[in-house]
């Protein structure tokens, strides 16, 4: 997908760090070809105090402070290894107020992975609108903390940011107070269509023509509804669709039994191939002990379909269980394409890039023209995934050829 005009002078993409890739990725797509680094300065004085600069004419005094007039401005933010998310979350701020102050017209946070979602309550029930009904025993869980996302969702309102984009955001109270703050200008999309494309064209998964032997999976009642939504994407009519129940023990432990309002029992599912659907993996403790549960369905093939992949240690070594087959998730979190930090895991990873579709979403938003791809994502998959030699790659040059047909 690119800008069916070339590059709009009106658009300029930046992010948190000048060598994002995945910033530069969106960029490109959207047209604009020149480095980050040649757009914003990262300065730092020397007490570490971040300063950036829109780089300017330094032989123009007639437009000092109006270099991005009209303009809209969009920040590109994820995780890495060189900052925290503290530092990242405050470098969000400062920029968006630089932009803002040198005329730009609006202020776009693409954040796929949004800072302090797990942060979503406070310790009062008036601090966090929830799908459920607080008790005294989820109220204690926050005593003594503050309601992080509802700062940080103010402080970047505040600083000059307009709209904000994310991906699959798991927290009902984050995306009811996001869409508050900023006046319903708040996008969390959900990858419906690119998990349908890619389990319905590739070799992940076995089952028949409208989906017989096929059984999606939700881990809990809080992930019911993103799951029927990908039953009725995929539109297999003869698929099954069952619902998990967990009951967490103690912080790292949780038992898991079949929810008494799921669809189906397990019945006649013998040897059927399973994808189980979540928003995020953390430590791994809920996935596998589901993964283990559904043993007894004697599955074929076992998927785990993730959107944020945390890749910690514990969660990586917990994952390696041989109950769990293979795990499809995007690549949010970016780090996860390197296969230092998939580790053991990177024999049954698929990675899907989203920057395309991002850059997609954003041209929708901003109306700007664009050649519209029906499947903008790319695959990254490791040598050491056995699926490796046959898998169906989704280039661009092959999806020119099938419209040429």
């Amino acid at each position: 997908m690119t800008l069916s005009t070339g590059q709009s002078t009106n658009v300029v993409v930046v992010s948190n760090s000048s060598d994002n890739p995945f910033a530069i990725d969106i960029a490109y797509a959207m047209g604009q070809y020149d480095d980050i680094d040649d757009i914003i300065s990262m300065k730092q004085f020397m007490n570490s105090e971040f300063c950036p600069r829109f780089i300017s004419d330094e032989h123009d005094f007639d437009n000092i402070g109006r270099k991005l007039r009209g303009k809209s401005v969009i920040i590109v933010s994820t995780t890495s290894h060189v900052k925290s998310r503290q530092e990242l979350a405050m470098a969000n701020l400062i920029i968006a107020r630089a932009a803002k102050e040198n005329g730009a017209a609006r202020v776009i946070l693409v954040e796929p992975d949004l800072f302090y979602s797990a942060q979503d309550r406070g310790p009062h029930l008036s601090l966090g609108e929830t799908s459920f009904q607080r008790d005294i025993k989820d109220v204690k869980k926050f005593d003594g903390q503050p309601f992080t996302a509802k700062l940080y969702a103010q402080m970047l309102k505040l600083s000059g940011v307009d709209t904000v984009m994310t991906i699959h955001n798991h927290s009902d109270s984050v995306q009811k107070m996001f869409n508050e703050v900023f006046e319903g200008d708040f996008h969390n999309l959900i990858p419906y269509e690119i998990y349908a494309h890619y389990l319905l064209n590739s070799d992940m998964l076995d089952y028949g023509e409208n989906g017989e032997g096929l059984v999606l999976c939700a881990p809990d009642k809080g992930a019911r509804d993103f799951v029927k939504q990908m039953f009725h994407t995929l539109g297999l009519p003869k698929a099954k669709f069952i619902m998990l129940d967990k009951e967490r023990t103690d912080e790292r432990k949780v038992e898991i039994t079949l929810h008494k309002e799921s669809e189906h029992t397990f019945d006649g599912l013998d040897g059927a191939s399973i994808v189980l659907f979540d928003d995020m993996v953390r430590t791994g403790s809920t996935v596998v002990k589901s993964c283990q549960f559904l043993q007894q369905i004697n599955p074929k093939r076992m998927v785990f379909a993730v959107s944020h992949f945390y890749a910690s240690d514990e969660g990586r070594q917990r994952m390696a269980h041989p109950s769990l087959g293979e795990i499809l998730t995007l690549n949010t979190l970016p780090t996860i394409l390197n296969r230092d930090e998939q580790g053991r895991l990177r024999k049954k990873m698929v990675v899907l890039k989203v920057e395309k579709w991002l850059a997609q979403e954003l041209c929708n938003i901003l109306d700007l023209p664009q050649n519209h791809e029906p499947n903008p994502y790319k695959i990254d998959m490791s040598s050491k995934n056995p699926r490796f030699k046959r898998k169906i790659w989704f280039s661009e040059e092959l999806q020119e050829l099938k419209n040429k047909k």
